[in-house]
């Protein structure tokens, strides 16, 4: 591999010189702008060169000392181009992976090239479109600090190591004196904004993983997890970091409103939380000291306005999340008394009204924020902000005393808490979030004209799906399981095989007594197989079977194995079979008892010791 990629971009040309060149020089300029000029850009030959870069970089590599030669003869071509190549698509995604493999002396003498005189090139890099990954690229590989660190004392090569270590800290130490300087260019542009999270989490000492693996321009997919790993960071970054989040609140107001200045802020919230709980305190005492302190109408919070704002509301969101007692008391007594419905009726104010209901469930302020919220509980799901729903149910689940009440106001949203006849229709309205007339009508209200009634278990929603799995969660579900219990046998199929309804079914199932759950699956009888040859009720089966007694799993086994080849046969139940030991019950019946049982005491011995 060393070998193909000897030869220079320089040496190759010669050769094709006169197929790719005009006469107008190695370089040439970007598309015209008004004034006929603009940045220097790659010429197609060091454009091909690093585009075999990264083919061979994702082939790996035989051995380190490859890997050492290989990665040594690429930084070569990159001087007195760096900038360039970090700016350019194909070269930023070359350097990326090359990053990857470099060691921590490596990534800081890519540094080193990137950051021009005292450090300049650093805000020109960053808020590039394609430079702004390799930046983010190159500050993730601190994470490597204390793993290369390590090994230094045993090899005997300690002083170097610390120096290269050293040498990649400094740059780190460089970038964050750039950013402090240019902060509001930084964390006004998109791409610099996204640099100095990456700081910001490298100074906190935790890394995330790359923004993307496709291309610079990528986003990633909504609602994907972003976890974050934690590492040994330097001293001097918790300095570093102290003095960035002065600089940040120094210039709150932009973080507030501007939205790619309010993700580095938040980011600066979610670091501290995980990391450092003090400066995390004084971090949101002074985000709640200024949004406060706005001048507004008298009688009127500011806060109020912020809460309505799409950027500043997300911000709030992460705030909420990460207070601390005191201040989550003093912001519902202050800002939020008599309020809370008017703010869950908003179409962005609500998201972070669901964040308070989170924070405040272990408080003893959640009473009244319950009380509050379920006055208005029917005009919020009109509305169609079943988050705010939702999340009062998950909380209500840690509270026992709201919990009855949280019910019967549902039962009251829903038109069928009287009569009570109308309680065996809860779960699939619930499920389905229609209200009682609209599955029920009575007969002397039905026109000729009118619509058919609708069917709720064939429209389950996902915010239904999640109501009725926090509900499940609740000490008393004598309700909600006389409704599963009137629901037909081809219902409870149709339930258990639903995409979103098998795991409401399931947390229902599976929470519930032995003699409850034995009483369910008499009355399922006959749809075990159908259940198995199903997606979805293929993982409720396996999920019912796993905390089933010993009798309950032999009934399901019986009704199992006389299909054994519509089993072995079907792309879900071929998985049901070895799982349930169905091979074994239908041969050596005594045997599969004995394991069964075995399972069943520990699993018992397990739930016993969690509990």
């Amino acid at each position: 591999m060393v070998e193909k990629m000897e030869e220079s971009p320089k040496k190759q040309s010669k050769e094709g010189n006169k197929n790719k060149w005009s006469g107008h020089g190695e370089k040439r300029k970007s598309d015209s702008g008004p004034g006929g000029g603009g940045r220097k850009r790659l010429d197609p030959q060091t454009v091909g060169y690093f585009r075999r870069v990264s083919d061979l970089l994702s082939e790996g590599f035989n051995g380190d000392e490859e890997k050492v030669i290989f990665v040594d003869n690429v930084l070569r071509e990159m001087e007195g181009q760096a900038t360039m190549v970090a700016m350019d698509m194909t070269g930023s995604v070359a350097l990326q992976k090359l990053l990857s493999f470099a060691s921590a002396a490596q990534v800081g003498h890519v540094l080193s090239l990137l950051a021009g005189e005292a450090g300049a090139g650093f805000k020109a890099v960053s808020c590039d479109r394609c430079g702004g990954h390799v930046m983010e690229s190159a500050l993730r590989q601190m994470s490597r600090w204390t793993e290369q660190e390590e090994p230094a004392a045993t090899n005997g090569d300690d002083n170097k190591e610390a120096d290269d270590c050293g040498t990649l800290e400094e740059q780190v130490l460089s970038i964050c004196n750039v950013v402090r300087e240019n902060l509001l260019e930084f964390i006004r542009n998109t791409h610099g904004s996204h640099v100095v999270r990456t700081l910001v989490q490298v100074l906190a000492g935790c890394v995330g993983p790359a923004r993307t693996e496709s291309r610079p321009g990528g986003k990633p997919q909504h609602g994907t997890l972003i976890t974050l790993k934690d590492f040994e960071a330097p001293v001097s970054f918790w300095y570093e970091l102290k003095n960035l989040s002065a600089c940040l609140l120094e210039n709150v107001n932009v973080c507030v409103t501007d939205s790619n200045a309010s993700p580095v802020l938040q980011t600066m919230l979610t670091v501290c939380h995980r990391k450092r709980p003090k400066l995390l305190k004084q971090i949101n005492k002074s985000i709640m000291e200024y949004l406060t302190g706005i001048s507004s109408a008298p009688g009127v919070s500011p806060l109020l306005v912020f809460f309505k704002d799409q950027t500043s509301s997300r911000l709030l969101e992460t705030v909420i999340q990460f207070s601390h007692k005191a201040l989550l008391c003093d912001l519902y007594k202050s800002h939020l008394k008599t309020k809370l419905v008017d703010l869950a009726l908003h179409h962005i104010a609500n998201f972070p009204v669901q964040k308070f209901i989170a924070a405040s469930a272990d408080l003893k302020v959640f009473t009244k924020v319950f009380n509050e919220i379920a006055e208005g509980l029917e005009a919020i799901m009109a509305a169609g902000h079943m988050g705010v729903v939702v999340q009062l149910a998950k909380s209500c689940v840690e509270r026992e005393e709201t919990q009855g009440p949280m019910l019967q106001n549902l039962l009251q949203a829903f038109h069928c808490a009287e009569p009570a006849t109308r309680h065996a229709s809860s779960v699939p309205l619930f499920l389905s979030l229609y209200t009682y007339e609209l599955c029920y009508p009575a007969p002397e209200e039905t026109a000729e004209d009118a619509p058919p009634p609708q069917r709720p278990l064939e429209a389950i929603c996902y915010h239904g799906s999640c109501l009725v799995q926090s509900l499940a969660k609740f000490k008393d579900r004598s309700l909600l399981m006389n409704s599963i219990h009137s629901l037909s046998p081809a219902e409870l199929q149709a339930l258990g095989s639903h995409q979103l309804g098998s795991h409401a079914l399931q947390a229902l199932v599976t929470t519930c007594s032995d003699k409850g759950k034995g009483k369910i699956l008499r009355k399922m009888e006959g749809t075990f197989v159908q259940l198995a040859c199903s997606r979805y009720g293929s993982r409720f089966l396996e999920a019912v079977w796993n905390s089933a007694t010993v009798s309950q799993r032999q009934s399901i086994a019986q009704e199992l194995v006389p299909s054994e080849s519509q089993l072995r046969s079907d792309q879900f139940g071929r998985h049901i079979w070895p799982k349930f030991g169905l091979t074994h019950f239908g041969k050596r019946k005594a045997h599969w008892m004995e394991i069964q049982t075995g399972e069943s005491k520990k699993r018992k011995m397990f739930s016993d010791i969690l509990e």
